[in-house]
């Protein structure tokens, strides 16, 4: 109960501070302010980058293993000129892949041809992505529809003219809807819309079915050379759900050796790519920005520290009457002490709140600008919180010691 009056003429005391003090004491919680506005916007905005980018991950399918010319994990030291002398990936390599994998549950083949024309009567859209894929694709890449289907066995296998295309293609090639059923023009052929995907929005890695024309390898095989190697060509193997990537990718690098008959010893001709290059990759660099913003923040918070220690020296000096008359009463130096200490951890939650309070703002405003999902949770309000009560008692221990010591009848003297 004792403990419960404390807090609350604690905040009482501080919120007369505030109110007597205007100036002086908001610009002492600016600091604090500033200092847990950064380190929660910085981790908010790094939750909210690795959040979207596993969403992006996830698109590239779990526990998949992609085989290509070129690895993701490039760098500084990158010899692109020993990967350029290797072949790309090849149908004769993707039959033998699938005819002695055990641990794959899909493998497809696909090809990515950028930036063509799709026509339907005067409608036209520029810069589509056509992607030519074997049966299997949709086991190992997710991605729903907004109407129609997927390819059929006997579509895939026979290369027969149809495709899917993405939301952005049909809105603007089918302004009324309906595109299932008609025919568009793609490299000069013409094929009969079986589907539409679901639209699915930019994200971090550009993967988005929203602009992309989905066709049968099949029938790609009779318009283009689909080994080509401006078409990036690459095998994807997503393993079965009871083995690990590891396990996966340790049986495609033998069965690709044995294919391409490389010796022991000598260096693949290959890359395995997998998803978590990716996010190892980002991760270091969000870490390198979560320890940027904490320092930035912590210089602010030691700043307003300062400023807070500086305010509860002035409260101390101006109430000097009223701890002696206090203590007189028979108050206890750890009364006196933990007053002066909760009226300082009071003013740094208060500069912690207005922080607090920004960073939600902020995140209304980049939902309603950019259409992306801001997170701001629980942990991060309670990082907030537990950084301005440290602070409020780092700042006020040595005011409100100086206080709880003071000689009762030398305070009440005091003018």
């Amino acid at each position: 109960m004792i403990i419960l009056k404390l807090i609350r003429e604690s905040f009482l005391f501080a919120y007369d501070a505030l109110r007597q003090n205007k100036l002086r004491t908001l610009l002492s919680l600016l600091g604090v302010t500033i200092g847990i506005f950064a380190i929660i916007a910085v981790r908010s905005a790094v939750d909210t980058l690795r959040n979207n980018l596993q969403k992006s991950v996830n698109k590239l399918g779990n526990n998949s293993i992609y085989v290509e010319k070129w690895p993701w994990d490039g760098g500084d030291d990158f010899p692109w000129w020993k990967y350029m002398q290797r072949p790309v990936p090849k149908l004769r390599d993707f039959d033998q892949i699938r005819r002695r994998s055990q641990t794959a549950k899909a493998i497809t083949y696909e090809i990515s041809v950028d930036n063509r024309t799709v026509k339907y009567g005067s409608n036209t859209v520029d810069g589509a992505q056509i992607n030519a894929v074997s049966h299997e694709h949709d086991k190992v890449i997710s991605f729903d529809f907004q109407d129609g289907r997927y390819f059929t066995d006997i579509e895939s296998r026979t290369g027969s003219p149809v495709t899917l295309i993405g939301f952005d293609i049909a809105a603007n090639l089918f302004p009324s809807g309906d595109a299932v059923g008609k025919q568009i023009k793609i490299m000069g052929r013409k094929l009969t819309i079986i589907g539409v995907f679901s639209k699915q929005g930019d994200d971090m890695l550009g993967i988005s079915t929203d602009k992309q024309v989905l066709v049968p390898l099949n029938f790609a095989k009779n318009v283009i050379d689909v080994e080509n190697e401006k078409y990036n060509p690459s095998i994807v193997v997503r393993g079965q759900d009871n083995l690990s990537e590891s396990e996966v990718e340790s049986e495609i690098r033998g069965i690709m050796r044995s294919i391409r008959s490389i010796r022991p010893g000598v260096d693949d001709n290959f890359a395995l790519n997998k998803s978590s290059v990716i996010t190892n990759q980002l991760d270091s660099l969000f870490t390198i920005v979560n320890i940027a913003g904490n320092i930035i923040g912590g210089f602010s918070v030691l700043v307003g520290g300062f400023g807070i220690a500086n305010i509860m020296f002035v409260s101390v000096k101006e109430r000097t009457n009223i701890i002696g008359i206090q203590k007189s009463l028979g108050a206890k130096n750890y009364f006196i002490l933990l007053q002066f200490l909760l009226e300082s951890v009071a003013l740094c939650l208060m500069g912690g709140l207005i922080g607090l309070l920004l960073v939600y703002l902020g995140t209304l405003v980049v939902k309603a600008a950019a259409d992306l999902e801001v997170i701001l949770d629980a942990t991060n309000v309670i990082r907030g919180l537990t950084v301005s009560v440290v602070i409020g008692m780092v700042a006020g221990i040595i005011p409100a010691w100086f206080a709880s010591r003071m000689d009762p009848v030398e305070a009440i003297r005091t003018n």
